[in-house]
């Protein structure tokens, strides 16, 4: 039959149509670490707030930019080649780096071991060297000094303020493993005149080997982890004065390996506030020290729980005043806001109801309010909110579900909203805290739009006890619903993380939507142990993890089994860190349910992991033997029955590498075979460009395990 010219036409053009039209799949590359590369999402670079002023700074087309909030203005302060024409005169920087405020007119650069001081409206610039090998580098408000550390011990402007010979004496590092909200060692005084820090003496501490298997023949690098149940290290606090070159120590007492947290000044630069917490973790006291003399001045008030206390956030003074501060509590079940006086008074609860407080922006003295973050509409969201510290009425700033990351002034009066959900890709509006204001600065296009996206689900699963549980499924793309899926859970489980998230993309890792890609059914979901859901969810856990997660877990199981497009005998399961001690759990203790199982970096047995952060879940192995031996995966190696990789960085020092390696000894022992992968040189998470290579073994080895 011979076609007519019309169809002919038309079947030429159907022809050319796909090559043009049809939607890609991702690569692994794109897949792992598109959204940070190729994929990533427009947005303000490096924006900051300039202090006591209506001002917002950042980058764009490697220019300094100022923006006026209130007049909306906006003007060019430098360019690159102006920068490197002042600073060095040839191009040495390919790219502005960032800026950090140190008071209204002043801001430093980073170039190395340089910091370039500044103005925004000068080219007068000033510059301090500092020692080869410095880290933790922070520079004081006001006065402008730089305090950092080389090796084990602290400097100031060039000057060595302690001079430990041992290398396991510390000072001006974060200490306690950062457990307890610490990331840091070094506290400047607000006015800039004097140096709290951190020194951590672990000599005490058991020797552990990380191996470097770079060289030849390897070499063992002594670190010092402190495992549960055994001998931890003492912290103490030092103030050091410039001026005179004096320092005291904080006479935080007795016993000596209790913790140290909450590390705050005074705004009179008078005393340092530090929250002590016993070893158990249940007992905490808010201390008041005279910077002086080290003495306690008082005890302002103690939190007691019969499971822990859990401090993670400074004292935030109100501004303008010496005498009253917020501080954060979950006394009523939540992370709450509490005003108090310096006296220990406590004024009134500032926040409250069956949501979590995430973190303070700042406060608006005009108006007498806290900027804060919670998650008060939905717990897989977050929004900004104002509350009068006067009255404790909260009033919502933010107009647009999603999850927002917020900046404010620090005036208060505007912040700088960066927000996204499961359908629109990240937005940045900048809005008066009053409300009456609110313009979006950039919308950023939808980089995956040219891609084959997967449907998702948004479920809501309720575990044995009622409580609603969140989770998400992920499904094939070209879905068909008279077919069966293999699928495989995606989950962690742990305590001080949340998986779910209202944010870009809706499926929350584009690694699960390659899978959807491939034919799989992705599921995850927020079981309880795991975080922003409230003391008794995070609490259900304590003393026997890896029971009631995992029982929230099969709930997810059950509902997936349900499903008649489920193909209940391909089901895999894949955890990393807390992720791979559930994955591996779920391998043994309920060795019918999953066919394959990825476990990366797992906790194989509780009394190998670090002293603050199991003690806190599991109390000490001595107080609780039945918990550790339940939890204990090494005795339960014969129970086996799917198949199991076990991946691990051979440099990890936070699941030591001993986990794994004792669980293929017992899988060995026990005649049950079990696959293993290792990256030499990674330490717990691997990243960069071998995090592909990482990815595409997971891949293959479901693949090859549950494909039909």
């Amino acid at each position: 039959m011979q076609l007519s010219s019309k169809l002919l036409c038309a079947a030429t053009l159907a022809l050319s149509l796909p090559a043009a039209a049809q939607k890609k799949n991702f690569t692994i590359t794109e897949a792992t670490n598109g959204m940070g590369t190729t994929l990533a999402l427009k947005g303000l670079k490096a924006a900051s707030w300039q202090p006591e002023t209506n001002n917002l700074y950042f980058i764009a087309n490697n220019a300094m930019v100022r923006l006026n909030a209130a007049s909306g203005t906006v003007d060019t302060v430098r360019r690159l080649a102006a920068l490197n024409k002042s600073l060095y005169g040839k191009d040495s920087l390919k790219a502005f780096p960032p800026l950090t405020w140190t008071g209204k007119n002043e801001f430093y650069l980073s170039t190395g071991f340089d910091l370039s001081f500044g103005s925004p409206d000068s080219d007068s610039w000033r510059t301090k060297s500092l020692q080869k090998g410095s880290e933790n580098i922070t520079v004081a408000p006001f006065t402008g000094h730089v305090a950092y550390t080389v090796d084990n011990n602290l400097w100031l402007n060039n000057t060595q303020v302690t001079k430990e010979t041992d290398k396991n004496i510390i000072s001006g590092k974060s200490v306690h493993r950062e457990e307890f909200g610490i990331d840091k060692g070094i506290f400047f005084s607000p006015k800039g005149n004097l140096l709290a820090y951190y020194r951590m003496d672990q000599t005490m501490v058991a020797d552990y080997p990380i191996i470097d298997w770079s060289v030849t023949p390897a070499q063992a690098n002594i670190i010092k982890y402190p495992m549960a149940g055994g001998t931890s290290h003492e912290v103490t606090v030092w103030v050091y004065n410039p001026e005179t070159k004096s320092k005291v120590r904080i006479k935080t007492g007795t016993p000596a390996d209790k913790y140290l947290t909450c590390v705050s000044w005074s705004p009179d630069e008078r005393y340092l506030f530090i929250a002590t917490l016993n070893r158990g973790q249940d007992e905490l006291r808010l201390n008041k020290y005279d910077v002086q003399t080290g003495e306690r001045v008082s005890t302002l008030f103690e939190e007691t729980d019969p499971k822990y206390v859990q401090p993670l956030h400074p004292l935030s003074f109100l501004p303008g005043r010496n005498d009253r501060f917020v501080w954060w509590s979950q006394r009523d079940g939540y992370m709450h806001l509490y005003l108090y006086t310096t006296e220990g008074k406590l004024l009134r609860q500032l926040t409250k109801g069956k949501w979590l407080v995430n973190e303070i922006l700042g406060f608006n003295e005009e108006r007498s309010e806290i900027i804060y973050t919670a998650s008060k509409e939905s717990p897989v969201e977050k929004n900004t909110y104002a509350v009068d510290w006067t009255t404790g009425v909260s009033r919502r700033i933010d107009n647009a579900y999603g999850y927002h990351n917020a900046t404010a002034s620090s005036n208060g009066r505007y912040i700088l909203d960066v927000y996204s959900n499961a359908h629109t890709p990240r937005k940045t509006v900048l809005m008066s805290t009053d409300g009456k204001s609110s313009k979006v600065l950039q919308e950023s296009e939808n980089t995956l739009k040219g891609y084959d996206r997967p449907e998702v689900k948004e479920l809501m699963l309720k575990a044995d006890d009622g409580t609603d549980l969140y989770a998400k499924m992920i499904l094939p793309t070209g879905f068909d619903a008279t077919k069966q899926y293999p699928v495989i859970v995606y989950l962690y489980n742990g305590p001080n993380v949340q998986l779910l998230h209202n944010s870009f993309p809706a499926s929350g890792n584009l690694w699960y939507e390659y899978m959807a890609q491939r034919g799989y059914i992705v599921f995850t979901m927020d079981g309880r142990g795991s975080s922003n859901r409230g003391q008794k969810f995070e609490q259900a856990t304590f003393g026997k993890l890896g029971t009631v997660e995992l029982q929230d877990q099969l709930k997810g199981v059950d509902y997936l089994k349900s499903l008649p497009y489920v193909d209940s005998k391909r089901m895999g399961i894949h955890g990393w860190s807390f992720g791979g001690f559930m994955t591996t759990s779920m391998m043994l203790r309920f060795p019918d349910v999953f066919k394959v199982g990825v476990a990366g970096g797992p906790v194989m047995d509780w009394k190998m992991y670090e002293v603050m952060y199991t003690e806190r879940y599991m109390n000490t192995p001595q107080d609780n033997a039945k918990g550790y031996e339940d939890a204990n995966l090494l005795s339960k190696t014969k129970n086996l029955k799917g198949k199991l990789l076990l991946i691990h960085g051979t440099d990890d020092d936070v699941v030591v590498w001993q986990h794994s390696v004792n669980f293929v000894k017992k899988c060995v022992d026990n005649n049950i075979p079990v696959d293993y992968f290792v990256y030499p040189g990674h330490p717990h998470n691997v990243r960069g460009k071998d995090r592909v290579h990482l990815m595409q073994k997971i891949t293959d080895y479901f693949d090859l395990y549950l494909k039909p």
